[in-house]
């Protein structure tokens, strides 16, 4: 390999990145990062609960399915980040993996997927605060949603502007108090099922939502379950922020991926057999439309204050923890040129991506208010985007996976590990191929366990689509004017003697 290729520099003294804050949080601030990302109590109350209408009583069993797939992933993301902690993290992976043309496809994905998990957020954390107003105090929803909505908005620019050390400790502060709460709530909701404790949820046997019967709907179900998980990769975009990122990076992806797992089968597994699996299918309309909050209310009384409180709580750290990935994987896109350089500026004082930020806030309200007064905040705008990123997002995974194995026989072949290297990403890969050709509505006739979800969820597949074809077009246009671009996909900036722009400033055009 040329020794002045980028790609093949990999034992350079550590230099600052491009003006992003160097080792400015460990691994306690990036695990919250990817914990945060995940919404643990959002997640619960509204991703993981829209697929009740699809998994009905089997829906413990579709969480199941989505945390077997996640920590498969997970551990490839893991092993890659060992050796290239980048700010680009999923396209750098595929780029040096599998072809740099490859990374940018992945790049472009993520740069169109992951801005869209703010505005989910955003939506949830106006529906939540205007249900609860209209409900406690009669005011019209329609008036208060979108305020509220902003107000989120306002809140994760502010976090995100301030720089990553602000952003990530608010995030660790607020992860803990949302598991804390609806950790004890489960319990008690475990509690008062008594004898309708059941271990036949993790089974089909109440998987009869109708149109949805059978695995066909566990699968369906499982989309859901997947979009409560993407968010554990989120720590991966801070490595050249990060103490010892080959080692954090690694842990913290892991290690969320399996605690919040474990909560998500806890949490789910308790609502479904204390409000009864027979019925699960209608759970999404309990309450008001909020049905965590009708749980609480039953249980607890007053104290359902609280479960309203992590729920927001919960939307704040979430879309913090998008805006987050979302900026610095811009950023990373602009240092090479496949965005504007300006999206590689930095702050000078606070050392944060200050444009991406900027760009982030505009597009999430944007996306925000034109959803929300199409369709309604929740349910059906907020399925219908969760839908359209979870498909890309499950694409993406799977690349890593391939990226994984193709990696350590081209560039580590003496660390090689059959288990690590080569079963497990394949069983990764194996694990989401039902729950993506569901999601994109294909396959029909060859699978039985794809079955078409409804209007307008169906037409995911031709959205997204028309994303990727756009990429393929900018591709093949830098292919033949500046090639240079897309092999960088595949530089680690941490590795270099030099990097491609001085602090707070962005890189010169290629």
């Amino acid at each position: 390999m040329d020794t002045a290729d980028p790609l093949g520099a990999r034992s350079a003294p550590r230099t600052p990145s491009a003006g992003l804050a160097q080792e400015a949080i460990g691994l306690r601030e990036v695990f919250f990062q990817s914990v945060t990302h995940m919404a643990p109590a959002a997640a619960v109350a509204f991703s993981i609960i829209a697929g009740a209408g699809f998994a009905a009583g089997a829906l413990p069993l579709a969480v199941i399915l989505a945390l077997i797939g996640c920590l498969l992933v997970a551990l490839s993301i893991g092993q890659l980040a060992r050796h290239l902690p980048s700010a680009g993290s999923f396209y750098t992976y595929t780029a040096r993996g599998i072809h740099p043309g490859v990374g940018f496809l992945v790049a472009w994905a993520y740069a169109v997927a992951e801005p869209l998990v703010a505005p989910l957020l955003f939506l949830i954390f106006g529906h939540l605060v205007a249900n609860t107003l209209h409900q406690e105090l009669g005011w019209n929803y329609g008036q208060w949603w979108w305020p509220a909505a902003l107000f989120a908005a306002v809140v994760v620019f502010v976090l995100g502007y301030f720089g990553i050390r602000i952003s990530a400790r608010t995030g660790t502060i607020l992860g803990l108090f949302e598991i804390g709460v609806f950790t004890a709530l489960a319990v008690w909701l475990i509690a008062k099922a008594g004898s309708a404790n059941t271990l036949a949820v993790f089974g089909t046997k109440f998987a009869t939502a109708k149109g949805f019967v059978g695995i066909g709907g566990v699968v369906a179900g499982s989309i859901y379950t997947i979009l409560a998980f993407i968010g554990f990769e989120a720590a991966a975009p801070l490595a050249e922020e990060t103490r010892d990122p080959r080692r954090n990076i690694k842990l913290a992806v892991v290690y969320s991926c399996i605690c919040i797992g474990v909560f998500y089968v806890l949490t789910t597994y308790a609502a479904t057999v204390y409000f009864g699996p027979g019925k699960f299918g209608g759970f999404g309309s309990f309450g008001g439309g909020n049905p965590w909050d009708g749980l609480a209310r039953a249980v607890w009384g007053g104290g359902w204050f609280i479960v309203f409180l992590a729920i927001a709580n919960s939307a704040i750290a979430n879309s913090n923890a998008a805006a987050n990935a979302t900026t610095r994987t811009w950023f990373a896109m602009g240092r090479i040129r496949l965005l504007p350089g300006f999206f590689a500026h930095t702050h000078p004082r606070y050392k944060s991506p200050d444009v991406a930020v900027v760009a982030q806030f505009v597009v999430g309200v944007v996306l925000t208010l034109v959803l929300g007064a199409k369709y309604g905040p929740f349910p059906v705008a907020f399925i219908l985007v969760a839908t359209i990123d979870t498909a890309i997002i499950i694409a993406i995974y799977m690349l890593v996976n391939v990226s994984c194995i193709l990696f350590y026989i081209r560039e580590q072949r003496a660390e090689f590990n059959v288990l690590l290297h080569g079963i497990l990403p394949l069983a990764g890969i194996a694990a989401f191929v039902p729950a993506f050709f569901t999601a994109v509505g294909v396959g029909k006739s060859v699978f039985s366990f794809v079955v078409p979800l409804p209007s307008p969820y169906n037409l995911v597949g031709i959205i997204d689509g028309i994303l990727m074809g756009v990429g393929v077009i900018y591709l093949i246009v830098l292919s033949v004017v500046a090639p240079k671009r897309i092999r960088d996909t595949g530089r680690v900036f941490i590795d270099e003697p030099e990097v491609a722009a001085q602090p707070g400033t962005a890189p010169a055009a290629v």
